[in-house]
């Protein structure tokens, strides 16, 4: 079952690494690792929204999804989506970038590096809506209860987490710009910048937000007029209209997924410059990750086990706010890659080991309720 699902995953990663041992030594073979542990751990909770929706899919848009949904996916937004964001922030086009990528590694470096501190306030942007949007909002089960109660009352007030990834991003341009004044003044000029590149990333959030909710509004109007017309049907008959909202439907949910997987893959890509700017080895990590995620849809879809999980979410946000303070802080600051990546798996795996636990309490708990119950008759 595990080899039919992630066969081909399996396959792409061999693949993947063997090129990047080719392309740079083993030290491109760990960035590679850190990328794709990185992706599959940002885009887990994806998988598990994913799953929820793909089920109530027939098998013709289940396999739409997973077929054009692929090809989106890897190569739109993991392949494509890191040669525009440097074209854009480097003012050069498509495909210059991909040619002095890989035809001129040292000015293409440099062109990142210059282009970098609009890149990271961009990415660190998004990256922090996301982790206060989530960390801010009521949710029954809690893993960091200490940090999330509190935050959650506080999420209560009207528009939070805008003021305050704003107020972040003042103090980060306005530190900015003292930190090159008192360094001869050459990159001043670029204080302005990584203003303007927050903000548009913090539209760009707002924006695939507000997306994501109209698909998702959509396709809640949709099921409860797929259901009030099967009510019809019952009554009258008919069964075309079923068959033309449940059509209808499907396309709302696969509008929705899209949109989703654009969101999450947006900010793997992001926190991918965190780790490296290399192209090459981005594209080569990004890729073999989402093919994880898509084996891991198609699982849950199948088996549904990886729900009892319950705080690899929290695990997988907390990640993304940590890589949110790593690029603003690499806007100024160098910080080594292995170093960023390995927050990233630290967090996950507390996060997976934490579910672990929690399961073993729970089961424990339910052993003791049903010895009770088996004593209580004997005792009798």
């Amino acid at each position: 079952m595990i080899l039919k699902t992630f066969g081909w995953s399996f396959a792409i990663t061999v693949i993947g690494l063997a090129v990047a041992v080719l392309y740079g030594g083993w030290e491109a073979f760990g960035i590679v690792a850190i990328l794709c542990v990185l992706e599959i751990s940002l885009s887990f909770d994806n998988a598990v929204v994913n799953a929820g929706i793909l089920k109530k899919m027939n098998a013709f848009w289940q396999k739409i999804f997973l077929t054009i949904g692929v090809i989106i996916a890897v190569f739109g937004m993991r392949l494509v989506f890191p040669v525009v964001i440097v074209a854009i922030s480097a003012k050069i086009g498509p495909i210059e970038a991909v040619n002095l990528a890989l035809n001129d590694a040292d000015k293409y470096q440099q062109l990142v590096t210059d282009a970098h501190p609009s890149i990271a306030a961009f990415g660190g942007m998004f990256l922090l809506m996301i982790f206060l949007d989530f960390i801010f909002e009521e949710r029954d089960i809690q893993w960091l209860r200490w940090i999330e109660r509190p935050l959650a009352k506080l999420g209560k007030v009207d528009m939070l987490s805008v003021c305050i990834a704003l107020v972040v991003l003042l103090i980060t341009s306005m530190t900015f710009a003292t930190h090159a004044h008192q360094h001869g003044g050459a990159h001043v000029d670029k204080a302005q910048t990584v203003l303007v590149s927050g903000i548009a990333g913090l539209i760009t959030y707002l924006v695939v937000g507000g997306l994501s909710g109209y698909f998702e509004n959509k396709l809640e109007e949709e099921e409860e007029a797929e259901q009030e017309a099967e009510e019809e049907a019952k009554r009258t008959g008919k069964k075309v209209s079923v068959v033309q909202l449940a059509g209808k439907a499907a396309f709302f949910m696969f509008l929705y997924l899209e949109v989703l997987d654009a969101s999450f893959s947006f900010d793997g890509v992001i926190g991918a410059f965190a780790i490296t700017n290399d192209i090459v080895l981005m594209a080569l990590g990004l890729g073999v990750g989402a093919m994880y995620v898509r084996s891991l849809t198609v699982y849950l879809v199948r088996q549904g086990t990886l729900d009892d999980y319950v705080y690899l979410e929290h695990g997988a946000h907390y990640a993304i706010g940590a890589l949110a303070v790593v690029l603003m802080i690499t806007i100024q600051y160098e910080i080594p890659e292995i170093v960023t990546g390995g927050i990233g798996v630290a967090l996950i795996g507390w996060s997976f080991w934490s579910s672990v636990r929690r399961n073993k309490r729970l089961a424990a708990a339910e052993g003791g309720s049903a010895n009770d119950k088996t004593e209580v008759p004997s005792g009798v």
